[in-house]
């Protein structure tokens, strides 16, 4: 098995009337998710574009959400901003440091922290033009070019990160070492020639 060091940046939690999330001293993640943020539960409703009609209810993939600060300095250079984009603000519960292309990690992959929690990756979070619009109106070009609600999807696309579930529950602080188990497939699925 490949791992991987990476290094927690800060933490963030997002209420359900908020459009990005707070960065905290601290989080906690139990098996539904991360303690009072708007995604902590084991279902959710389907969003469109999603795997299942708009308005399903299905089991909850989306429980924590990651980005490399790699990854936003990428992105803020791809939209030409003035000023860093910030992990709160494209709703990121955590920003790791030390691992440039965080998002190209596969579905079982796990993320281990100090306190005995593991995360695991269920998939890429795909950029959204809501979070784009949100973001236009907040951050402004070097260049003074507008920002509309497509230059976040266009820039981010393949760079947003991670959404995942716990595997086991603890506190994951800024600060702490994570090792990242980089999932393979067992060599007992591959077929002999």
């Amino acid at each position: 098995m490949e791992t991987l060091q990476a290094k927690v940046v800060s933490v963030h939690v997002g209420s359900l009337d908020e459009h990005g999330k707070e960065e905290r001293r601290s989080i906690n993640v139990e098996f539904d998710g991360v303690v009072g943020d708007r995604h902590q539960s084991f279902t959710r409703s389907c969003f469109s574009g999603d795997k299942q009609a708009k308005g399903t209810l299905r089991r909850n993939e989306r429980q924590w959400s990651a980005i490399s600060v790699e990854e936003l300095a990428e992105i803020t250079a791809a939209m030409d901003l003035s000023e860093p984009l910030s992990a709160a603000d494209v709703g990121a519960n955590l920003c790791l440091q030390g691992i440039s292309e965080l998002s190209r990690l596969p579905m079982g992959s796990l993320l281990e922290f100090p306190s005995g929690a593991v995360l695991m990756v269920s998939e890429y979070n795909p950029p959204c033009r809501d979070k784009g619009a949100q973001l236009a109106g907040k951050y402004t070009t070097r260049s003074g070019r507008a920002l509309s609600d497509t230059h976040f999807p266009k820039a981010a696309k393949l760079n947003r990160g991670l959404v995942g579930v716990v595997e086991v529950p603890g506190a994951i602080t800024p600060g702490d070492d994570v090792l990242i188990t980089v999932y393979r497939h067992p060599s007992w699925l591959e077929r002999s020639s």
